[in-house]
């Protein structure tokens, strides 16, 4: 349910855009979510727990199988799907729908998820922390190589943006672990609000951008849902293909669990963070974090319905 009030917050900040784009120009918004980004990511470094962390270092067979399906897999799958948009890589729909596939997994709502559905908790938290740690790297590296084809967009001076805001942080964040990550981990609730409050702000002001250029205004209603049915075959592909290579793998139901939820979720966190460090302002931004909301949405929803299913069959074992 809690999760479920942090989407309805999204559409509310949505709805408050379309009508008060204006807004936008009332608060220092840019100076705010820059701030909150670094903050995040320095957070982020200061609550990983190295004792977790070490605890599913050895399990590498679902190691490999999730980071492959995460920034592999899934990005190979969003290319497949390029012929579907009209326009090929000029399509803002086709970069918004590639830029959900390059993104890393959820930290906090894999690890409830596999927790919920009694699979292998340790392989989870390794693998959701392991995923966020590659994706500051991975993600801009994907954009990067579609958009340079298709854009002038600039990786160097991104790649500026991401050691300053992202990675210099999360650096700090990680040396400063070992004095204040027992505090901060004890405050984690606390931190994960202050989170979702800086992923509002983003979205507010990225879609107050995109509704001010008309861009989001001008998709049609067939392009909504083409883009939702898109994302769900998506997610039953890769869910129901992780499952497929799991018991091809020979691995057991707890570990199955832990491929299958960790390799589905993409994070939110992680989007709206890397669309204001890749993007900046652009009026086009609202529109890039349209795939990953619906997707947010819906693996949550799916995904919470697994392992409660999950839950029950592993109680009745």
């Amino acid at each position: 349910m809690k999760s479920h009030g942090f989407i309805f917050a999204i559409f509310i900040a949505i709805g408050i855009a379309y009508f008060f784009p204006q807004g936008i120009d009332l608060l220092p918004l840019k100076t705010i979510t820059d701030i909150g980004i670094g903050l995040i990511f320095f957070f982020y470094g200061l609550k990983l727990s190295p004792s977790e962390f070490k605890a599913g270092v050895v399990n590498y067979k679902v190691h490999i199988i999730i980071q492959l399906t995460t920034f592999i897999v899934f990005p190979l799958l969003c290319l497949l799907c390029l012929p579907l948009f009209d326009e090929g890589l000029k399509s803002d729909l086709w970069i918004a729908l590639f830029f959900l596939g390059a993104l890393p997994s959820t930290v906090s709502s894999s690890v409830v998820m596999v927790a919920l559905a009694k699979g292998n908790l340790p392989t989870a938290i390794f693998n959701a922390s392991l995923s966020g740690l590659i994706g500051i790297v991975a993600t801009p590296l994907w954009i990067g190589f579609i958009l340079e084809k298709s854009t002038d967009f600039d990786f160097l001076i991104v790649l500026q943006k991401l050691c300053l805001q992202i990675i210099l942080p999360l650096v700090i964040g990680l040396f400063l672990q070992r004095y204040f990550g027992q505090i901060a981990r004890k405050y984690g609730r606390q931190l994960s609000l202050f989170d979702k409050t800086t992923i509002i702000l983003i979205i507010y002001s990225s879609f107050s951008s995109s509704f001010t250029s008309d861009l989001i205004k001008n998709i049609e209603l067939i392009d909504l849902f083409k883009m939702t049915a898109i994302v769900l075959t998506l997610f039953f592909l890769v869910f129901f293909g992780l499952a497929f290579i799991s018991r091809l793998s020979g691995l057991n139901t707890e570990d199955k669990i832990a491929a299958q939820f960790c390799g589905t979720k993409k994070s939110l966190v992680h989007g709206s963070v890397m669309v204001r460090v890749l993007f900046g302002n652009a009026a086009n931004s609202g529109l890039l974090l349209l795939p990953i909301m619906i997707y947010h949405s819906t693996q949550l929803i799916l995904v919470a319905w697994y392992a409660e299913k999950y839950r029950k069959r592993k109680f009745t074992d």
